[in-house]
């Protein structure tokens, strides 16, 4: 066997356990703590803003994490822990807008600015190369000698 058919090979079995270790089914429920970090960082914190609570180490942040632990341990779905932030911060509080009403605002403005603003460049754009360039006739340069002759 050549080299080239051992490395081909070689990359054969590297992608086959790659696959399968991405692939193999995972537990149904996740831990407690796998829980905790989903939901806070689906969360953006109060002091900082620029951060979700997960990243956060603002003693706000740490408090939401801990208050998230204890709605888990209660027995609260995912959804209700949202909520019940939702409910205290406003929609303000989620790191990912929501998909509907005003969601649509936030995420759609920019991108339909995008869009609006490269359509109005396309057409300057091809505005500016259909108009007729101007040259210069013989005539034209003539005149221009005469009057830079003349002063």
């Amino acid at each position: 066997m050549s080299a080239r058919a051992w490395a081909c090979a070689g990359l054969v079995v590297v992608v086959a356990i790659v696959l399968t270790i991405v692939l193999w089914p995972r537990s149904a429920t996740p831990s407690t703590s796998a829980r905790v970090e989903s939901i806070a960082s689906e969360l953006r914190c109060p002091d900082c803003e620029s951060q979700s609570i997960a990243q956060s180490s603002t003693p706000t942040a740490r408090a939401a994490r801990a208050d998230i632990r204890r709605r888990i341990e209660a027995g609260q779905s995912d959804a209700d822990i949202r909520q019940a932030y939702i409910d205290k911060f406003g929609e303000s509080i989620l790191w990912k807008p929501e998909s509907g009403g005003i969601g649509i605002l936030v995420w759609g403005l920019p991108v339909a600015a995008l869009i609006l603003g490269g359509a109005g460049l396309a057409f300057a754009l091809a505005r500016w190369r259909r108009e007729p360039r101007l040259h210069a006739t013989d005539a034209d340069e003539r005149l221009v000698e005469q009057q830079r002759a003349a002063e």
